[in-house]
């Protein structure tokens, strides 16, 4: 296999992988306590260590991570490289703001720096590029072609539409009940945190997006449920970031469409050329590794262009 045609599925992983390898180090602390017999032991505590164990006595030396100065927090919210600038998801924040919460200076910055980054340059990126259930969904679709499970009747029809009537029940039972109402069920947040301060029930949240996407519903969650997706869509929905197609170079064989999560992004393939601009592109780039006539590329600068038919 040619390292192009893997090229954007490698720097997806290595990104996912990278984000939570920080978020790991950076959120735990090794402290030096006193036992029973007041022998000194070493012990590695994840999260804030002052929360774990306080000004105990027992406690003679505390010392955070090195990486802790890199990255602290969660995909909810977090610092990075000391708190130079935070990083916060739009869609919690929201909810927590229509719950009736307040929402401190550091936070608000951190929404506006990432509608900022998504909604001017990367669109959709997120849910390919730092979502860990994007691993969870990937897999249970790499199965599903493999079990030939793909062919199936389908035993479940959503429209894609769906995630934005999600987007809205989510944040008006927010309004109503003073609670984050996604962010209370999230399968994202369970599954990110359990990874960086221990898996508790959250594992069953990504059970279950596994099951449902091999056995149910082709890109189920991703494609017809996570209204994170919604958010991230409505946000990056003029983004310069896009997909071009150059019509002149394409054979119409499809491959592209066929392995698209998000296949109504390529209705133009074949037809029409230029950028490619439904709002629910995940900037994934897998339609450009399996296209075999290089008739689809990353564009920024194509953006307003439009090919001649």
């Amino acid at each position: 296999m040619k390292i192009a045609k893997i090229k954007y599925l490698t720097l997806r992983r290595f990104t996912q992988i990278a984000i939570l390898a920080l978020f790991i180090l950076g959120n735990y602390s090794i402290a030096t306590l006193k036992n029973v017999q007041n022998k000194e032991e070493l012990g590695i505590f994840g999260g804030n260590i002052e929360s774990l164990i306080g000004d105990s006595s027992s406690v003679v030396a505390k010392e955070a991570s090195v990486f802790s100065s890199i990255a602290q927090g969660n995909l909810s919210h977090a610092k990075w490289f000391g708190g130079i600038f935070n990083l916060t998801d739009p869609l919690a924040a929201l909810q927590i703001f229509l719950a009736g919460g307040g929402l401190a200076l550091d936070v608000a910055l951190g929404v506006l720096l990432v509608v900022f980054i998504y909604g001017v340059f990367l669109g959709r990126a997120y849910c390919a590029f730092v979502c860990p259930i994007n691993l969870v969904t990937d897999f249970a679709n790499f199965l599903r072609a493999k079990l030939g499970l793909n062919y199936a009747q389908h035993k479940l029809f959503l429209p894609r539409s769906t995630r934005f009537v999600i987007l809205g029940i989510s944040l008006i039972l927010s309004a109503i009940f003073g609670i984050a109402a996604f962010e209370l069920i999230s399968p994202i947040s369970m599954l990110h945190r359990g990874i960086v301060f221990g898996m508790g029930f959250g594992i069953f949240a990504a059970i279950a997006v596994f099951l449902f996407d091999l056995f149910i519903l082709k890109n189920g969650f991703c494609g017809h449920i996570c209204p994170l997706g919604a958010m991230y869509s409505l946000i990056g929905k003029f983004a310069l970031l896009r997909v071009y197609h150059t019509l002149s170079a394409c054979t119409k064989c499809m491959k592209c469409v066929q392995i698209c999560p998000e296949p109504e992004v390529l209705k133009p393939i074949g037809k029409k050329g230029g950028a490619l601009k439904t709002m629910t592109c995940l900037r994934c780039g897998r339609c450009i590794e399996v296209c075999d006539d290089n008739a689809l590329q990353f564009s920024i600068l194509n953006f307003t262009q439009k090919e001649k038919r």
